[in-house]
């Protein structure tokens, strides 16, 4: 386990517990975003309620943002370090993969700002492109 951990978490006033640090340590090595039930099945041994309350603790400092992907499971992928407990800045586009299933970031497409009506306040944005990853494709 990485040392810089500790101090990940706690720049995000989040109380390193061991299995805080666990599940940041999983999530810092996936390529894709990652669901409760994939937690579960890495950590084995764990109780899925105290893996949900870290994904949740998680979320609500600012360290991940979730994404519905439309698959009927939630997954979560790491903020931009700028995130925080007021305030996701994670408008970027999320890409499905039809065929093995993964949800990734693609941070560097950005959603556009959307103009709405007068008195409408946007409290969520989600674009989501669904393909073949390339992956697949190869």
């Amino acid at each position: 386990m990485r040392p810089d951990l500790d101090t990940t978490l706690t720049q995000k006033n989040i109380r390193p517990t061991a299995m805080r640090l666990l599940v940041l340590d999983y999530l810092l090595n996936q390529t894709a975003a990652v669901s409760l039930n994939n937690l579960e099945t890495y950590f084995m041994r764990s109780d899925r309620i105290t893996l949900y309350r870290t994904l949740k603790t998680f979320e609500e400092k600012g360290l991940v943002h979730s994404i519905d992907d439309g698959s009927g499971s939630v997954k979560y992928a790491l903020c931009p370090d700028d995130c925080s407990t007021e305030e996701h800045h994670d408008l970027h586009v999320h890409f499905f993969c039809n065929q093995c299933r993964e949800t990734f970031c693609l941070p560097k497409s950005h959603i556009p700002e959307i103009a709405l009506p007068e008195n409408f306040k946007t409290e969520e944005v989600n674009l989501m492109v669904k393909g073949i990853c390339s992956k697949c494709t190869r």
